[in-house]
């Protein structure tokens, strides 16, 4: 009885880590979710500079959840915990390369991901971002949480058709630059994921068709904006864009 009452507490602590985990992780794609809506923002906003700065902020903040759950974490081992907080480490993927991308024009790598998710905290669990003599003498803990290969590749897949939209909200501003740089970068993402193929997980080739769609949609849009963008007003392109991807979406339905 003694042994079996010291298996049911180990098993009821490991299930309320487990709950916990899962809150976090819905916190984390909450506030990612949050961070792409208002990325998006960026191109019909005058001052870009003020959405990345605001953006930054928000992402800190989802940091400061990930530490959360590098804590919960510590100790145990990551790949029994890992499907209660996947979600949420997808979405903060993709909200941090789609900041990355609006910056820099380029893909970020998960070893810049992970870098990021290294915090100093003193030993009240608070996190120390400027050290200072008084807390010189406090004991310093480091905590660390590594988004793993296929957390990074789902995130990156589902960046794509973050892409897409902007690519369209673009055009319907005018900018006709944007989609002939997000059409490029596509294409190199989806060379990328070709080279995986069905040989990495269910989950990475199931998403390939989806980031295939994106980047015929922008395609689409730029054949559109190379051939008929001098006949098409500017403020109608996103009306004509808004029809062709219709178009495409019934055709994939139909075949």
């Amino acid at each position: 009885m003694l042994a079996f009452k010291s298996f049911q507490q180990e098993l009821d602590a490991r299930h309320d880590k487990y709950e916990r985990l899962v809150k976090l992780s819905r916190d984390i794609t909450v506030e990612s979710k949050r961070t792409i809506f208002l990325l998006h923002r960026i191109t019909s906003a005058p001052d870009v500079e003020e959405i990345l700065t605001e953006s930054e902020i928000k992402l800190d903040g989802v940091r400061q959840k990930i530490l959360q759950v590098a804590q919960e974490l510590s100790g145990e081992d990551m790949h029994q915990f890992h499907r209660a907080i996947t979600t949420g480490l997808q979405e903060y993927v993709e909200a941090v390369s789609f900041q990355h991308f609006i910056k820099t024009r380029s893909l970020i790598s998960m070893d810049e991901i992970n870098k990021q998710l290294i915090f100093t905290t003193e030993d009240n669990g608070k996190e120390n971002k400027t050290p200072s003599s008084d807390t010189q003498d406090k004991q310093l803990v480091t905590w660390s949480l590594k988004v793993t290969p296929v957390d990074y590749l789902l995130g990156v897949a589902d960046l794509t058709g973050e892409l897409m939209r902007m690519c369209i909200n673009s055009v319907g501003n005018g900018d006709i630059d944007t989609p002939f740089e997000v059409s490029q970068f596509l294409r190199q993402v989806y060379d990328g994921f070709s080279f995986i193929g069905n040989t990495g997980p269910y989950e990475v080739s199931k998403k390939l068709y989806t980031l295939k769609q994106s980047l015929a949609k922008v395609e689409n849009a730029c054949y559109a904006l190379k051939v008929r963008g001098s006949e098409i007003p500017k403020h109608m392109l996103a009306d004509v864009f808004s029809v062709k991807t219709e178009m495409i979406d019934q055709e994939e339905g139909i075949s």
